[in-house]
């Protein structure tokens, strides 16, 4: 790889003038992380087209699904709301996958895939429980608590660890992976593959959100035992414990991945084809897993908000929105 003046000012182990302000060790070597950017999501819409994600199939897996009589309007509202706000970041990504210009509206196609995530997930929970929470924290937490953990998810937005201790969790993905060892190292080709890679990137972000936790406890609890690393066993179970009363689903995982791509391989993204990464393609498999999370979204909306209303609020849309991406090419 030919040098190049800004990869080597801001890459970590690079000679002088190494690092930014936000980081003075300077950035990790981005061809790693840059691969777990894309080839996630890339193997994300594999599953999601392997798993035939549409509005019949999801009609059919919430068919168990019950009627929430006692819904507040202001809940109802508030469904419907998140869903168009959705229905916008979706139409918003259509229209850049049809420009074929994958580096130059990558970074914005990131927010755009990110927020369609976060506002359908709302609506999910305003539609399970009629609340809305405040923070991206408290709506991953939520959606995982209520939705996935219950089996409200479909695959592969419903991977996800019921703990964060490094050896309980390393046994959960086992399990799941079945054999399965691949990882985001490579771009996945088949389903099965893209499985693996999923998983991959669940234990990643179960390693980084370890990193997170301990570095707050170095912070609180451990400086007030005059302690500074995990080398004792008081440390050890403190750790643990906080690791152990956690999980980690989907949108602790787009969450992440929001941050991660928006700011830390944002450069990359658009850097040239230096760190061997096959972004083409990149923004249509964002729209393509943004689609199938907001089809079943409103397959799990349209099972519990009252029957009439739904009716009503899809007719309403289909009549007087103007998108790429109307309700009836994804729930319908």
């Amino acid at each position: 790889m030919a040098t190049s003046f800004l990869y080597d000012r801001i890459t970590h182990g690079r000679p002088s003038a190494t690092g930014t302000l936000a980081e003075p060790e300077g950035a990790p070597e981005p061809r790693f992380a840059l691969q777990g950017t894309v080839n996630w999501m890339h193997a994300l819409a594999l599953v999601v087209q392997d798993e035939a994600i549409d509005w019949p199939q999801i009609q059919a897996f919430y068919s168990q699904v019950r009627r929430f009589s006692s819904l507040t309007d202001a809940a109802t509202n508030t469904v419907f709301e998140q869903l168009l706000m959705s229905l916008h970041h979706l139409s918003a990504l259509h229209a850049m996958a049809a420009t074929n210009s994958d580096r130059d509206l990558a970074r914005v196609g990131v927010m755009a895939w990110y927020y369609g995530i976060y506002c359908a997930a709302s609506a999910m929970i305003a539609a399970k429980d009629g609340s809305q929470q405040q923070d991206h924290t408290s709506t991953a937490t939520q959606w995982d608590r209520q939705i996935a953990s219950v089996g409200l998810a479909a695959p592969p937005f419903a991977f996800r660890l019921t703990t964060l201790v490094k050896k309980d969790a390393a046994a959960e993905i086992a399990a799941q992976r079945k054999g399965n060892h691949f990882t985001l190292a490579s771009r996945a080709t088949n389903a099965a593959d893209a499985r693996g890679a999923c998983l991959s990137y669940l234990s990643g972000t179960r390693d980084y959100r370890e990193w997170q936790i301990c570095e707050e406890l170095k912070l609180r609890e451990l400086a007030k035992l005059g302690l500074k690393d995990f080398r004792t066993r008081k440390a050890q179970q403190l750790r643990d414990d906080r690791l152990r009363g956690k999980s980690l689903g989907f949108l602790h995982q787009a969450f992440r991945y929001r941050g991660k791509a928006n700011y830390r391989d944002a450069l990359f993204l658009t850097y040239e084809a230096q760190v061997g990464t096959v972004i083409d393609g990149f923004i249509g498999d964002m729209e393509t897993v943004l689609r199938a999370f907001l089809t079943m979204a409103g397959g799990f909306c349209s099972r519990r908000v009252n029957s009439g209303h739904w009716d009503a609020f899809y007719a309403d849309l289909n009549v007087h929105l103007g998108l790429a991406v109307m309700p009836k090419d994804v729930w319908m």
